[in-house]
């Protein structure tokens, strides 16, 4: 494995692939959706922290997502596998997939 030199936080990942922040930020809360080590914790003060993903998670999770909508169906089979609050897998649904 490639040393570590740089990560993207969640924000500046959803702007970088056109995702809504909270839809990314709901897939990574559970760290085994992605490969171990491509969902990295920053800690910004003692009880204060925000995640960032590896060039491979970015990656890992643009393919994630672009299989994810070949279908409508695929897509909400994916929204119900991979997101665990119910609201916003109704608003995602309700979006037109891409």
């Amino acid at each position: 494995m490639a040393t570590i030199t740089h990560v993207r936080t969640l924000d500046y990942a959803a702007k970088m692939l056109g995702e809504d922040v909270e839809l990314l930020k709901a897939i990574v809360w559970n760290d085994d959706n992605l490969t171990y080590g491509s969902i990295i914790s920053v800690y910004t003060g003692p009880d204060e922290t925000i995640t960032a993903l590896t060039d491979d998670g970015v990656d890992e999770l643009s393919d994630m997502l672009r299989e994810a909508r070949r279908t409508t169906q695929t897509w909400h089979s994916f929204l119900d596998d991979f997101l665990d609050d119910p609201e916003l897998v109704t608003r995602f649904k309700a979006q037109t997939p891409r």
